[in-house]
């Protein structure tokens, strides 16, 4: 797999929104089509979104030293999102995903990231090495998309 793009944040409340603003900048140069940019644009604000709101829990929430660093990755149409943080622990491939309300008055507003995550991409890895979350979110190309 080839880079093609990384960034290095630092954790703060700034984070999601500047990623999410650097995916799109890279969606237009890489002339991906509109589709793939939406959906690796909202699993990117999910799994950002938890890191910012949980990973850094108990620390100083706006130190230096709170990373997120994210590279995207590309083989033929294979995508690649690699978050990296050195946040505490998780794996959101362990997580189970609650069942879907069954009527308006059931549902309750969040807690559906994840499913959407799942619904979107092909993968999704966790590993935890050397005080470090690294997740793999892995889009394809497919047919709506071309």
């Amino acid at each position: 797999m080839q880079t093609i793009a990384s960034l290095s944040l630092v954790n703060g409340p700034d984070t999601v929104t500047r990623a999410l603003a650097w995916l799109e900048s890279l969606a237009g140069q890489q002339q991906w089509p509109s589709h793939m940019g939406f959906k690796l644009g909202l699993c990117l604000d999910e799994a950002l979104t938890n890191i910012v709101l949980y990973g850094f829990q108990g620390k100083d929430k706006d130190a230096a030293d709170n990373r997120i660093d994210i590279a995207v990755l590309q083989e033929g149409s294979t995508l690649v999102l690699d978050i990296s943080d050195n946040g505490l622990p998780f794996d959101p491939t362990r997580k189970q995903v609650s069942s879907l309300a069954t009527s308006l008055e059931d549902a309750e507003i969040g807690g559906h990231g994840l499913r959407l995550m799942r619904h979107y991409l092909q993968d999704i890895q966790y590993r935890r090495t050397a005080q470090h979350n690294h997740l793999r979110l892995v889009a394809a190309l497919d047919s709506n998309d071309r």
